[in-house]
């Protein structure tokens, strides 16, 4: 690739691009036309529309993307990595696109493996992350989380995924907030760590999580938690469920600022100790990484 390059982190909701010097950023795109707002396939014209102006200063800039753009419903259905799968075996299987405008452009494959109890996992950028995490940490062995929608944990060895595990912890939260009873007619939800804080601690209940939601209705019907705080301590429940799972050793937290404040609040009622890194840190890492070993691109 040349000196200057595009990096891409494209999901079902978000856009981010960066124009890199090298291994550095220097410039930021970041905008709410993730596919669900794609119409049509048009997602050549999409890309081009966020990047022309890096594009009229510099020429067909070389563009490597990652996520979900790369999936079935994206621009290119790009096969998974099976199994271990490090930065070298993410570049070998990545697609290549020659772009209008004269941009050889790449789209990396997601990873597919099985979790810990042998079920069927998949993910879709996050992989670029956990790449950038080796990257940057020096260990033999690295255990990450990855909150979001689709909050993801990881396990690393040498700098190789070995495998990981999928909690539906966000998409759970939106779902019960917007399209149950539980969040019906709640008023404008406000922050209230102590409502987090009795959902973490509810959490560790020792009863399924169908019957502990509930708890969300009755404690509101009793006034036991304000109408405000219905979200921070639906939350607190759902997030302490999922970190409940993780085994009580160090582990790295891969957040936006947001998530990374809520995950170490948790973590910390629940013993677990984290070490919080940036989301984008971790990306343009990984990004960096993998395009040294992408066939064609040096």
């Amino acid at each position: 690739m040349s000196e200057k390059w595009i990096a891409v982190d494209w999901g079902t909701t978000n856009f981010r691009a960066w124009l890199m010097q090298g291994e550095t950023p220097i410039s930021s795109v970041n905008d709410a036309c993730g596919l669900l707002q794609v119409a049509d396939q048009q997602f050549e014209t999409t890309l081009l529309s966020r990047i022309t102006h890096w594009l009229a200063e510099y020429g067909p800039l070389p563009v490597l993307m990652a996520g979900m753009v790369g999936s079935q419903q994206g621009w290119v259905n790009v096969p998974y990595c099976k199994g271990r799968v490090d930065a070298p075996t993410l570049a070998a299987g990545a697609h290549l696109l020659h772009t209008e405008w004269g941009s050889p452009a790449w789209i990396l494959p997601g990873v597919a493996s099985v979790s810990d109890v042998g079920l069927p996992e998949v993910m879709r950028g996050e992989e670029v992350q956990l790449i950038g995490l080796a990257t940057s940490v020096k260990a033999p062995r690295l255990c990450a989380i990855l909150p979001g929608t689709h909050s993801k944990h990881a396990f690393l060895e040498k700098g190789v995924i070995q495998h990981f595990s999928t909690y539906m912890t966000g998409e759970l939260y939106q779902l019960l907030m917007a399209h149950s009873l539980l969040g019906r007619d709640l008023p404008d939800q406000q922050p209230d760590p102590h409502a987090f804080d009795i959902g973490i601690e509810h959490s560790g209940l020792h009863a399924p999580l169908s019957h502990l939601l509930f708890s969300v209705r009755t404690l509101r019907l009793r006034g036991e938690v304000a109408l405000t705080g219905i979200g921070d301590y639906l939350s607190g429940l759902l997030t302490g469920e999922e970190l409940r799972q993780c085994p009580h050793e160090p582990h790295w937290l891969i957040a936006s600022d947001e998530l990374l404040h809520r995950y170490q609040r948790a973590a910390s009622q629940l013993g677990l100790t984290v070490e919080p890194l940036s989301d984008e840190r971790c990306f343009i890492a990984g990004m960096n990484q993998i395009r040294m070993s992408l066939p064609g691109a040096n």
